[in-house]
């Protein structure tokens, strides 16, 4: 990866998402709990999220990520109180098709993933921005499941 490279990957606004996570930490008693790792580089992520008349009424994230993993987080932790179960699953799969199918940033409210679309290049960096969404949907699904 040539330097000019890295700093475009690697950018301010990156590295200013990366810095400012949102939701840090756990919740007592969550709906579900879920943690997701990527083998290829190691990040990690934790979820926690409480579901309330069908949407995500309290979230907190344990993030052990790169920069890009980190930001991936920050921009989902700014916009994932009220968010329904099925708009977080969209968000993941639309993420996914922007950066693996050169598809379209995904639609608002989750339109800040737009400063990843240097890392579409960066297959190796894939797993780790999706993680949080990934860990997030899932514990929605377990939380639905629990309640059914």
């Amino acid at each position: 990866m040539a330097d000019t490279d890295l700093i475009k990957l690697y950018s301010a606004r990156i590295l200013a998402l990366a810095s400012d996570i949102p939701h840090l930490g756990s919740l007592d008693e969550p709906d579900a709990r879920v943690k997701k790792r990527s083998p290829l580089c190691g990040s990690a992520v934790s979820v926690d999220v409480k579901i309330r008349d069908g949407v995500i009424a309290e979230f907190a994230q344990d993030v052990k990520a790169c920069a890009l993993g980190q930001s991936a987080a920050a921009v989902l932790g700014q916009v994932v109180i009220g968010r329904s179960p099925a708009e977080i699953a969209t968000a993941r799969d639309s993420l996914r098709a922007m950066l693996k199918q050169n598809g379209a940033v995904p639609a608002a409210p989750f339109e800040g993933y737009e400063v990843l679309l240097p890392a579409r290049d960066y297959k190796n960096r894939h797993a780790s921005i999706l993680l949080a969404l990934e860990a997030t949907a899932e514990a929605c699904d377990t939380a639905l499941a629990q309640t059914a």
